[in-house]
């Protein structure tokens, strides 16, 4: 089963050292989908809901131990494991183990098609899914969610090479970053196509390349320039673009510190989040995390959440630092 891409910091000039496996939660040995299931049931069954017992088993099964209870729910009750859940629970907890019992293609499917539909359109919600997933997921998304609009970022943004591996070509990404400037800064107006054109279509360690490059050249990092030359949803799109190639973890970090600052929470961005990074880069989100902001992730969700929806949130933040 795919996961979620993703990507570490690195010397841009430098190939990809593996870091080993950099999720939260790890495969449970041994585990069972029929006795899973069976616990489920006895949890959900009688005179209410023991929640502890969901967060337990869920928050201790990675998503290839976890989307399989489903069927096998079906199988040994002839019931739907996810309209019993629903009956059961309420709130942000029951969108939470909702969300983690799909695969990760459903699930971005799924958060794609709330971005879209309804009143208005959540840039940062499209933008966060397609800029940090690789090709093959970006392909399968595009199987689960056909929609002729969704089409063309999912044709501009695969058309990139996101190998991590690739080698860089440091004189072309010196042209391309000469490219950028003369498309921005040293131009009256600015020619977005050539912008696109570029992000959409390197490598992420090429990208890499060229936005050190961009500096070494202007004296500015390229994120300065894009907000001198361009606004709105364009500006902040392009900005985003870029935080993400550049260091995916701090880019998943400063969301996350976006979605529990203020008034509010923004539950939807913190539970995609954190259900779609658990297993990818979250011990190098809750770094990055820890770096800019003085203070865990796992402590600011404690202090922002409640109840059993922190219970399983904080499963999948792993531990605190």
């Amino acid at each position: 089963m795919p996961g979620y891409g993703g990507g570490v910091p690195s010397n841009p000039q430098a190939p990809q050292v593996p870091r080993g496996y950099r999720g939260s939660i790890k495969d449970f040995p041994g585990a069972d989908p029929l006795k899973d299931v069976e616990v489920l049931r006895k949890a959900m069954k009688g005179f209410g809901t023991d929640e502890n017992a969901i967060i337990e088993l869920l928050g201790n099964r990675t998503i290839k131990q976890r989307v399989p209870l489903v069927a096998a729910y079906k199988t040994t009750y002839g019931k739907d494991l996810v309209k019993d859940l629903k009956s059961e629970l309420t709130g942000d907890f029951e969108d939470l183990v909702i969300a983690m019992l799909k695969t990760p293609s459903q699930f971005d499917a799924s958060e794609l098609r709330a971005a879209i539909k309804g009143a208005g359109t959540d840039e940062a919600c499209l933008i966060e899914i397609l800029s940090s997933r690789s090709n093959a997921e970006i392909l399968e998304i595009n199987r689960v969610y056909k929609s002729a609009w969704l089409k063309l970022f999912f044709i501009c943004l695969n058309q990139g090479n996101r190998d991590e591996r690739e080698a860089v070509d440091i004189s072309l990404a010196k042209q391309d970053a000469q490219k950028l400037h003369a498309a921005g800064e040293n131009k009256v107006g600015t020619d977005e196509s050539q912008f696109n054109a570029i992000l959409c279509a390197r490598s992420k360690p090429h990208l890499r390349a060229v936005f050190h490059e961009y500096q070494q050249m202007t004296g500015r990092e390229i994120e300065k320039s894009i907000c001198r030359e361009m606004s709105g949803n364009l500006e902040s799109g392009m900005v985003a673009v870029v935080k993400c190639i550049k260091n995916t973890p701090a880019y998943f970090a400063e969301r996350l510190q976006k979605s529990m600052k203020g008034a509010g929470t923004k539950d939807r961005t913190l539970i995609r989040i954190m259900v779609s990074r658990s297993e990818v880069d979250m011990l190098d989100i809750r770094q990055e995390y820890l770096k800019a902001y003085g203070k865990s992730l796992y402590t600011t969700i404690s202090g922002d959440t409640s109840g059993d929806y922190k219970k399983l949130l904080l499963k999948l933040c792993g531990g605190n630092d």
